[in-house]
């Protein structure tokens, strides 16, 4: 398809408004994604058609909601070409798929001698609950730092890998810097020392194509908000050899085969790790957001966006005040910066009095702004909906309120 924003942007309702009195400029795309009319519809439609609890239900409406659920699982698999769909885990989002992991790894494989390497460029839902095992005694945190472009060296990643390395938990995108790691190259080293790779795609899966086989990872996690679905829904995908030796996360209804209290034996793949009913209304929905992906189509996503990104990165570097924060070589839709006369909530207040949303403070990253001894970055994202006459006002609101402060 031609690639027309003008046109995109109709499909959002939410763009049409003001705020204080000015078109609404959205650029926090980073810490959600606006929803397009046909995701909003398809909620509704599963609300007001055939909303029923799904699986095991023998009437109509509970086969028609069980029947779109599973070809969002489908949908998700083919979207990240996974080999099979009982390799598609649906959560309640990015943060949950890891904790997943990381309990169900902790109760099986990992000990007091283990450890785990996490990046210093990590979501903390990439880094608590690793530290929660290691309060638990079950593993001990080992950091990977990135330098001051916001870049990580591969040859002191083999030098951090030990005889006790039991998993590297890394980001595809930092969700502050904007890096895109050379994952493959990175899953490459780890498993050249058999270490399996938990990779955090919340801040790559909608921005270019993912395909989980060639990358080779073990684990692979996003959230369905991030990328114009609901929210409280996300995807865990585990290769089916670590899933089937994995025990479960929770206990409860689905995840079973059968009860007793002699004992319990579990499901099968991915059912073991869907206790409970799951929010099949919003799974539903982000089934429905891919297939919106697909039909824009993420090459065209990716090339727009790098245009978007290098025309505001020009533009702030002519502001002199202003010191960007990351400046890796391969980066995504992510600008993070700080002034040196003002604190980033008071220009992130400023910008919204002119109607243009982003987001001020640690972005959850605490580590990025310790080893950068700031309080925090004035952090704006861009989505393919937004445009570069939007930019442009950006631009001009961050020069009035460094004028002000200045």
């Amino acid at each position: 398809m031609s690639f027309d924003v003008n046109e995109i942007r109709k499909d959002f309702p939410i763009l049409e408004q003001t705020v204080n009195g000015r078109p609404l400029v959205y650029f926090d795309n980073a810490a959600t994604t606006q929803k397009p009319r046909r995701v909003i519809d398809k909620i509704v439609e599963v609300y007001t058609q055939y909303n029923a609890n799904v699986h095991r239900g023998v009437h109509t409406l509970s086969n028609r909601a069980t029947t779109a659920m599973e070809e969002s699982r489908k949908t998700v698999q083919a979207f990240i070409n996974a080999e099979s769909e009982r390799e598609i885990i649906f959560t309640r989002g990015a943060t949950e798929s890891i904790n997943l992991v990381a309990n169900s790894l902790g109760q099986k494989y990992l000990s007091a001698d283990s450890e785990v390497i996490v990046s210093e460029m990590e979501h903390h839902s990439n880094i608590v609950p690793w530290q929660l095992l290691e309060n638990q005694g079950k593993t001990k945190v080992v950091k990977w730092a990135f330098d001051d472009r916001g870049e990580l060296n591969l040859a002191e990643l083999e030098e951090l890998i030990t005889d006790q390395t039991k998993l590297l938990a890394i980001c595809y995108v930092s969700n502050t810097l904007g890096t895109i790691n050379p994952i493959e190259q990175i899953i490459a080293i780890a498993h050249s020392h058999n270490v399996p790779v938990l990779v955090d795609a919340s801040q790559a899966i909608q921005h270019f194509p993912i395909d989980v086989q060639q990358l080779d990872c073990d684990f692979l996690v996003f959230s369905g908000h991030k990328i114009y679905g609901p929210t409280g829904v996300g995807v865990l995908y585990g290769k089916e050899q670590w899933l089937n030796q994995m025990p479960p996360y929770q206990g409860g209804g689905e995840m079973i085969e059968t009860v007793s209290f002699g004992g319990t034996t579990f499901n099968q793949l991915p059912y073991k790790f869907e206790a409970g009913t799951p929010n099949y209304v919003d799974i539903i929905g982000l089934g429905e957001a891919l297939r919106y992906v697909n039909s824009i189509g993420l090459e065209n996503i990716a090339a727009y966006e790098n245009e978007l990104l290098k025309y505001a990165t020009d533009k702030i570097q002519t502001i002199s005040e202003l010191r960007q924060i990351g400046t890796a070589e391969r980066r995504a839709s992510v600008l993070s910066f700080v002034a040196d006369c003002a604190h980033p909530f008071d220009i992130g207040s400023i910008l919204d009095k002119l109607g243009i949303a982003v987001r001020t403070g640690t972005h959850c990253t605490e580590p990025i702004m310790q080893h950068f001894g700031i309080p925090g970055t004035v952090r704006a994202s861009f989505a393919f909906y937004n445009k570069i006459e939007e930019i442009d006002v950006f631009y001009e609101g961050l020069k009035r309120a460094i004028k002000m402060f200045k």
